[in-house]
């Protein structure tokens, strides 16, 4: 089969070929279950490793663009025409000497690839409980299959042992948050990292508890010295500076809490997407749920809309939580709760989790090649161990608000982070996420604020 690709020297080829690979196949100008020419032949029409190629072809197999045969090589895997991009789309101009008159590169932390969504597998499941049966409300709980799911996930990826008793659902970290405010009452105090989550500190600031902000430092969230009954806190990933928290620090915040008789609330967000070191257990796994009241959600590994999570509460305080909540409605869809469990149960969530690893890791290391090649040493990054997204600490040259509205001049979207701060900071810096970006968009983002930042 012959390939029509076009190599320039704007960004890496390998990023070139799969995305010319990758078009030919969504414009359906590549037919399914057509072999794709090898490697070495392949390499060799365009002057280019065959390394180069092979890296092209793995990750188009990552996505699920194409599939390989034993001794055969790879084909063109079908997919549904409902997916099928207009071939009318005019395709972004690739000058970066042009003035933009709209965001079109966002460098959303929260932003994931919703083209890897496995939308298949999800709707044979959706069909399969869109059932009168499943059009009636919903338990206040969450749904009984779903909390099992999650008791059993939660063991086998991070180590925590709970019953489903333990599992409550929600529609998001901020609702649970909301509902342990009111379970413990306003008279408590709380503690938020420093920075931190600037939502969390929004929920604790609405229910008028009294908010202590507990400094961050090179190994993650320091132990409390004033006195304080909760502590929330993003060990896996810390939010929004991204260092993970190490194991003795872990080990020093569950002897505190112990100690203080105080409660950790564990965000575990992003604990699926880690890139580098070894994996360290979670604090709920550390304790097995004694002090700790454990957070995790599906909006980062599915995708957002589905609005899906989870609180895993100590056995100690559920009984007492459940009389408190009985009288609550969840709001998250039966239906969908329904077809997450049947989700996960057959093993298509571990299996999704595995690719959107790799595919993530290889944007990350996509857009740290990009700063490291095109901004001077003068940019750090920083944060670059697990999730998705990265900071940026600025020369001294450029401030946060002047960085972030050069980049909105060029058509670029990035984040600040002093936001998450209570305390003014002398750093500047900026959040670049990058999973929602194709590594074409990665490459002209990053080349677009060279233009605008590098003097």
């Amino acid at each position: 089969m012959e390939i029509s690709i076009t190599l320039t020297n704007n960004y890496p080829k390998y990023i070139q070929i799969y995305e010319q690979i990758k078009k030919a196949i969504v414009t359906m100008n590549l037919s399914s279950h057509s072999k794709l020419p090898s490697k070495r032949t392949l390499a060799e029409s365009l002057g280019v490793s065959v390394h180069t190629v092979k890296e092209a072809y793995e990750q188009l197999d990552a996505e699920g663009f194409i599939y390989s045969k034993e001794r055969s090589g790879y084909f063109v895997a079908p997919f549904e025409f409902e997916w099928q991009q207009s071939n009318n789309t005019k395709p972004p101009s690739t000058s970066i000497e042009t003035n933009f008159s709209k965001i079109d590169i966002d460098f959303h932390n929260g932003h994931i690839d919703t083209a890897s969504f496995p939308f298949s597998s999800w709707r044979k499941l959706y069909n399969k409980h869109f059932q009168p049966e499943n059009l009636i409300n919903n338990t206040s709980q969450g749904e009984p299959s779903l909390r099992y799911e999650i008791a059993n996930y939660v063991h086998r990826s991070r180590g925590v042992q709970c019953d489903p008793s333990q599992v409550f659902i929600y529609g998001g970290i901020q609702h649970q948050l909301q509902a342990i405010c009111h379970f413990f009452g306003p008279t408590i105090s709380a503690g938020i990292e420093e920075p931190g989550f600037k939502r969390a500190r929004a929920i604790f600031t609405q229910n008028c508890l009294h908010t202590h902000h507990i400094a961050v430092d090179e190994l993650g969230v320091t132990v409390p010295a004033k006195k304080i009954n909760l502590l929330y806190t993003t060990p896996a990933h810390q939010f929004p500076l991204g260092m993970v928290m190490s194991a003795e620090r872990r080990a020093s915040l569950l002897k505190w809490a112990l100690t203080e008789n105080a409660y950790i609330i564990e965000d575990d967000y992003d604990s699926e997407y880690r890139f580098k070191g070894l994996p360290i257990p979670s604090l709920a796994k550390m304790d097995q749920l004694q002090r700790v009241i454990y957070f995790g959600t599906f909006s980062k590994t599915l995708i957002p809309t589905i609005r899906i999570s989870y609180m895993i509460l100590p056995i100690t305080l559920v009984d007492a939580f459940s009389i408190f909540y009985k009288e609550q409605k969840t709001v998250v869809s039966k239906i969908d709760q329904l077809v997450l469990a049947d989700f996960i149960s057959q093993g298509l969530y571990d299996k999704h989790i595995a690719k959107m690893r790799t595919l993530y890791r290889k944007k990350q290391q996509a857009i740290i090649s990009s700063i490291e090649t095109h901004l001077s040493k003068k940019f750090q990054i920083i944060g670059e161990k697990s999730g998705l997204h990265i900071v940026l600490k600025l020369p001294n040259y450029l401030r946060e608000d002047e960085a972030i509205e050069k980049a909105s001049s060029v058509g670029v979207q990035i984040y600040p982070i002093s936001t998450s701060y209570h305390h003014p900071s002398n750093q500047p810096m900026v959040m670049i996420g990058y999973g929602g970006l194709s590594f074409e968009q990665i490459e002209k983002g990053i080349l677009r604020l060279k233009k605008i930042w590098c003097p």
